[in-house]
């Protein structure tokens, strides 16, 4: 199949955002796409005075467009991620489409991005947000993908269940920032694409040097080998990759991790 994920600049005006976003859909899927990725909060600035203001339940007027769009174009969408309400709560929510646009699935951020980094980034998403409660994985025609937000993939038993489950990639929005982005984010994509012998795609906001949060951008693409297909700079950018799903079955044989696995010793005992 094809991917492409939009690494997109995100203004103060929602409306401005969605159609922006909405364009970017159309023109990846008339360039081939079968799938298009945005970023986190690609309809928010990421900050919080924002969320609440932008928030919006299930139906909201993001959610459509993107649902529309992928309707009309006859693409599957990942929709980022949005504030959603929900019964007086606030959650960091990623959605997403098939080509006849009906949703299939919907994950809630599960691990809240709370971090207070000596001479870096101090940020409390808990302030603001609830956090979900479930891995979430999704099948197309092309087959099973794991969908998670930003720091949920700092851990990786979540991308592991997802692995387990059947996924063939997963997909992240993202926003890491300028401290934890130079530091971790290649490697960590690298890294969950060589434990679980998967892809991984990570899509970012475009960096604005002037935002309140400043998105390291450098949106990814990395194959079950772990290697780099296709990478952003810190600016607007739309990368199209053509992924072949075959070469997940082809790293399982030759390099047997996961059926290799002891799953009779992993446990936490005393010693």
């Amino acid at each position: 199949m094809k991917i492409a994920v939009v690494q997109m600049p995100v203004v103060s005006d929602k409306r401005a955002n969605i159609e922006y976003a909405c364009n970017k859909i159309i023109e990846t899927a008339r360039a081939g796409a079968d799938m298009t990725v945005l970023p986190e909060m690609f309809c928010c600035p990421y900050s919080g005075e924002y969320f609440l203001d932008y928030g919006e339940a299930d139906g909201g007027p993001a959610q459509t467009a993107l649902s529309c769009t992928a309707k009309n174009m006859g693409i599957i969408v990942v929709g980022g991620s949005i504030p959603e309400t929900d019964g007086g709560k606030l959650y960091n929510t990623s959605y997403a489409y098939d080509a006849s646009g009906v949703q299939i699935a919907k994950h809630r951020k599960a691990h809240l991005f709370d971090v207070d980094v000596t001479g870096g980034i101090r940020f409390f998403e808990s302030d603001h947000f609830a956090a979900g409660g479930k891995i979430t994985t999704f099948d197309t025609r092309f087959g099973r993908f794991g969908l998670c937000v930003c720091f949920d993939f700092r851990f990786p038993e979540m991308a592991r269940v997802m692995a387990l489950r059947g996924a063939l990639a997963i997909i992240v929005p993202a926003a890491f920032n300028m401290t934890t982005g130079a530091a971790h984010w290649e490697t960590m994509f690298r890294q969950r694409a060589v434990d679980n012998q998967i892809f991984t795609i990570g899509a970012a906001p475009a960096r604005d040097e002037r935002a309140p949060y400043v998105s390291y951008g450098n949106s990814i693409i990395v194959d079950p080998w772990g290697e780099v297909v296709a990478r952003c700079g810190g600016g607007e950018g739309i990368l199209i990759v053509d992924i072949d799903f075959e070469l997940v079955k082809k790293i399982r044989s030759q390099l047997p991790i996961l059926s290799a696995r002891r799953t009779d010793i992993y446990e936490v005992r005393e010693i």
